[in-house]
C-alpha cells in the first residue's frame, strides 16, 4: 500500500509538472496573469522587462501566406524547423485556374509541396478550416503559438496563447525557434450565471461586442503601448465547453485585442481525452491577485438572442424580425460548435427549405462532418434541402458563395474586416439561422415550441489521414520554394503618395483577396497604381511608395492581413493601430504613425507626404502632407524601429539562435 501511495504521488507530480514553461509560481514572484505565465516560462528575461522580449515558440500555424513564411525561414538558413509543432494549412478546396496558377508560380498564399521536408506537415484541402482543425488536432494548453491568421485566436479556448505576426516574423520563428514580442496587458472578462434556452456562445460573443469592448482595448493600448489580451474568468467560464470557449475567443480581433485565453481545467482535459491527446494537457490558471487593467462583467442569464447586422451593429434578433432571408451559411471556421450543428439539424428535422432561400452547410472540420454523418444529422440537413459545401478558405471571406445582392444573408462565422467594397452579411447563432430556414425570415429562435436536447458523442473520429508528413527517404518534390522578397530599406528623406482607405487588389477589396497584385503600367498615375496594390515612384524619388491614411480599426486590420499583397505600402497613418499590427508592419519595413482624429480629415485630401530621413525620426516625426506640417507619433519601439529602417526582420543565417 505504501508503494502504491508513493507511485500515486509521483504520478501527480509528473502530471502537474510544467516542464520548460515553468507554470508554477516561484517564491517571491509577483502574481501573474495567464499570458504572463506562458511568456515568462519561455522568455530570456522571465520578468518580461523591456519594450520587447525574446521568447521561445511552441507552435507555428501557417494559413494566409505559408510559402512566404517558408521562403523567409530558408533565407535565414533553416534546414529543419526546431519548433515543436508547425503546420501549413492548404485551404483551397475548390481549385480553379487562378488557384492552380498560384501554386505553379509559387504564390505567397500557396502551400509548397516542400513543407514536409522541413518538418512542417501540410494539412491538405478538405480537412476543414484551420481554426477548428487546429483546435481539435494540434492546439495544446499553456503553449505559445504564432500565426499569420487572426481567425486562429479561437484556439485560446483550449488555453493556448496564439499571437498574429508577419510572414517574416514567422520565418524567423521557424528558423530559430524564437521571436521578439511586446509584453502584453490583460483585460478580464468575468462570466457569471447560466445561458437560457436558445441562447448559445455566439449570442454571448455578440453581447461582448455590444458592450463596447473595443473602446476598453483602445484606451489600454493608448496608455501602455502594449498588446491587450482578453482573459475569461468567473464561475461560469469553467462551465463552458471548449467549443463554446473558442467561439468567445474569436471576438478578439474585432475589438483590437491581440488574443484571448481561457483557463485550462477539467473541461480542457476531457476535450483532449476525447481527441486522444491527453498527454498534451497542462493546467493553466491565473495566480490569485494577478493584476489586470480592467474587469468587464457579464451575466450570461441576461443575454438574449442577438445578431450583428450588415453595418456591424449588434442588435436583438427581434429588431429584424420578419425580414426575408435569401441565403443561410451554417458552419464556417468560427461562431459555431459541434453541439450547435447538431442542434440546428434537430430543429430543422422534417422541415423544408423555402423556395427563395439557399441553405449552405460548411462543416467546420472533417471530424464534425463525420460526426454529423454518423449521427444521422447530415441526412436530416440534406433532406431539409441543404447543400454541403467544402471547407474552402474563400467561403468565410465570401469570395465564393457571396451574399446575394440586395438580399439578406445570415451566417454563423465571424466577418472579415468591414471596409468599403467588402461583402456584408448578418452574423447570428446556429439556432437563429435554423429559425430563418424554417420560416424564411429572421425571427427569435425562442419561437420554436421547445429546445432540443443534444447529446455530443464522446467517441470522436481522430484519423489524421489528410495530414501530409515527411516520410524518411521519400522525396516529396523537386520544386524549390520561392525566394524571399528583397528588403527595401529606408534611405534619406522620402516622398510618398497618399491614399485614403484600403487599396484594391486586382480590382477587388483587399479583404479576402488572394490574387497576385497586377503591376501598374508605367504611364499610369500614382493613384490608379495604388488601387492595384502598386505605386508609381514619386517624381525625383525612384524609391517612392504609398502612405495609407486609415480611419477605422477594420481598415487597419484589412491592411495588416494583406500586407504581402500591397508591396509598395511604406507607411500607415491612423488614429489607432494595435501593437501587434505595429510590430508586424515594422517587420515588413512599413512605418506606422499615429495621428489625431482632428487632423485625419485634412490629410486624407492631400496627394503626397514628405518624411524626413530616418536618422531624424524620434517619438514624434514632422511629416508634411501637401503644404501642411503635421506632427505624427511613431508607434514602433525598441528593435521594431531598426526593423522598419532595414525593411525586414530577417537576419543572416548564422545570427539567429533559439531562446533558452
Amino acid at each position: 500500500m505504501v508503494g502504491r501511495g508513493v507511485r500515486r504521488i509521483r504520478h501527480l507530480i509528473k502530471k502537474n509538472k510544467d516542464g520548460p514553461t515553468s507554470m508554477r509560481a516561484r517564491a517571491g514572484d509577483p502574481p501573474r496573469t495567464m499570458p504572463q505565465k506562458i511568456l515568462a516560462g519561455r522568455a530570456t528575461d522571465p520578468q518580461l522587462r523591456g519594450d520587447l522580449v525574446q521568447v521561445k515558440v511552441d507552435q507555428v500555424i501557417l494559413s494566409r501566406a505559408p510559402s512566404r513564411a517558408l521562403a523567409e525561414a530558408i533565407a535565414t538558413g533553416m534546414k529543419k524547423t526546431p519548433v515543436e509543432v508547425a503546420v501549413a494549412y492548404d485551404g483551397t478546396c475548390v481549385a480553379d485556374a487562378s488557384s492552380l496558377a498560384d501554386i505553379d508560380e509559387g504564390s505567397p498564399h500557396s502551400v509548397s509541396p516542400e513543407f514536409p521536408t522541413y518538418n512542417i506537415p501540410i494539412a491538405r484541402p478538405g480537412i476543414g478550416f484551420p481554426a477548428p482543425v487546429h483546435l481539435e488536432r494540434f492546439a495544446a494548453p499553456a503553449r505559445l503559438a504564432l500565426t499569420d491568421d487572426p481567425r486562429l485566436t479561437t484556439v485560446g479556448g483550449i488555453g493556448m496563447l496564439s499571437l498574429v505576426v508577419s510572414p517574416s516574423q514567422l520565418g524567423q520563428a521557424l528558423a530559430t525557434g524564437s521571436v521578439w514580442l511586446r509584453p502584453p496587458r490583460s483585460v478580464q472578462i468575468h462570466l457569471s450565471g447560466r445561458v437560457r434556452p436558445f441562447v448559445c456562445a455566439r449570442d454571448v460573443a455578440l453581447e461582448l461586442l455590444r458592450r463596447n469592448l473595443d473602446e476598453v482595448v483602445r484606451r489600454i493600448e493608448g496608455e501602455h503601448h502594449a498588446p491587450v489580451i482578453l482573459e475569461f474568468a468567473g464561475p461560469s467560464a469553467r462551465l463552458l465547453s471548449v467549443g463554446d470557449r473558442a467561439v468567445l475567443c474569436g471576438i478578439a480581433p474585432q475589438v483590437g485585442a491581440a488574443a484571448a485565453l481561457f483557463v485550462s481545467d477539467e473541461k480542457t482535459e476531457v476535450f483532449l481525452r476525447d481527441q486522444r491527446r491527453s498527454k498534451a494537457h497542462r493546467a493553466l490558471v491565473p495566480d490569485p491577485g494577478a493584476p489586470c487593467e480592467e474587469v468587464v462583467s457579464i451575466d450570461l442569464g441576461t443575454v438574449d438572442p442577438l445578431l450583428m447586422d450588415e453595418e456591424g451593429v449588434v442588435r436583438p434578433v427581434r429588431d429584424l424580425a420578419g425580414k426575408p432571408v435569401a441565403q443561410v451559411v451554417l458552419g464556417g471556421d468560427s461562431g459555431v460548435t459541434l453541439r450547435d450543428m447538431l442542434a440546428a439539424a434537430l430543429l430543422l428535422k422534417s422541415k423544408r427549405v423555402p423556395s427563395r432561400l439557399d441553405l449552405l452547410v460548411a462543416p467546420p472540420s472533417r471530424q464534425v462532418l463525420e460526426v454529423l454523418a454518423q449521427s444521422g444529422a447530415l441526412v436530416d440537413l440534406v433532406a431539409t434541402g441543404a447543400r454541403i459545401v467544402e471547407p474552402d478558405r474563400r467561403v468565410v471571406t465570401s469570395e465564393i458563395y457571396p451574399p446575394p445582392p440586395g438580399s439578406l444573408s445570415l451566417r454563423t462565422a465571424d466577418p472579415e474586416p468591414r471596409i468599403a467594397g467588402a461583402p456584408s452579411f448578418v452574423v447570428a447563432s446556429a439556432e437563429t439561422l435554423a429559425y430563418a430556414v424554417a420560416t424564411g425570415a429572421v425571427g427569435d429562435p425562442r419561437s420554436f415550441k421547445r429546445p432540443v436536447r443534444v447529446t455530443v458523442p464522446r467517441a470522436l473520429p481522430t484519423d489524421d489521414v489528410l495530414i501530409l508528413r515527411d516520410k524518411k527517404g521519400e522525396q516529396v518534390s523537386t520544386k524549390k520554394p520561392p525566394p524571399a522578397p528583397a528588403a527595401v530599406p529606408w534611405k534619406g528623406p522620402l516622398t510618398l503618395d497618399v491614399l485614403a482607405g484600403v487599396p484594391k487588389v486586382n480590382g477587388h477589396a483587399a479583404v479576402g483577396a488572394r490574387g497576385r497584385a497586377a503591376p501598374a503600367p508605367a504611364e499610369a498615375p500614382a493613384a490608379a497604381a495604388a488601387e492595384q496594390g502598386q505605386a508609381a515612384p514619386a517624381e525625383g524619388n525612384p524609391a517612392g511608395g504609398v502612405a495609407l491614411v486609415l480611419s477605422t480599426l477594420d481598415e487597419v486590420r484589412a491592411v495588416a492581413e494583406r500586407a504581402t499583397d500591397l508591396s509598395t505600402v511604406r507607411a500607415v497613418v491612423a488614429p489607432f493601430v494595435p501593437s501587434t499590427a505595429v510590430s508586424a508592419f515594422a517587420s515588413e519595413g512599413i512605418a506606422t504613425f499615429l495621428v489625431g482624429t482632428e487632423a485625419l480629415g485634412s490629410i486624407k485630401d492631400q496627394k503626397s507626404v514628405e518624411l524626413p530621413a530616418p536618422a531624424q525620426w524620434g517619438d514624434r516625426v514632422a511629416a508634411i502632407f501637401g503644404s501642411e506640417r503635421v506632427e505624427v507619433a511613431w508607434l514602433a519601439t525598441g528593435m521594431e524601429r531598426s526593423w522598419t529602417h532595414a525593411g525586414t526582420v530577417r537576419q543572416p543565417p548564422s545570427a539567429g539562435k533559439p531562446a533558452r
